[in-house]
């Protein structure tokens, strides 16, 4: 059986995005932990690829573990820069200098 991505668990990944400051990101698997499924990062990932559906969220502050950027959105990277988010070089962010400490 496939499994369906409801809307409550996606508006409890977009409410925990929409929490993360200015200035700073976090990780996919650091929001699959605080909304309590520790193993569910790629499902943080994909509710996030389509996040524009639901709202204005500022999806461009979560990254991969390695402070990677997403692959193909240029945008995101002059995003972050804009809110003073140090880079490490261009595909990824400093995150030892600005994951959220939530």
């Amino acid at each position: 059986m496939k499994k369906i991505l409801q809307e409550d668990l996606i508006y409890e990944i977009l409410s925990v995005v929409e929490e993360i400051p200015e200035g700073n990101v976090a990780t996919y698997g650091q929001i699959a932990r605080l909304i309590g499924r520790d193993k569910n990062a790629r499902l943080v990932g994909k509710t996030l690829s389509m996040a524009e559906r639901y709202g204005d969220y500022p999806c461009h502050r979560v990254v991969n573990h390695a402070g990677r950027l997403v692959p193909g959105w240029p945008e995101q990277r002059e995003l972050l820069l804009g809110e003073g988010v140090p880079m490490k070089d261009a595909f990824h962010v400093d995150i030892k200098r600005c994951q959220w400490d939530c």
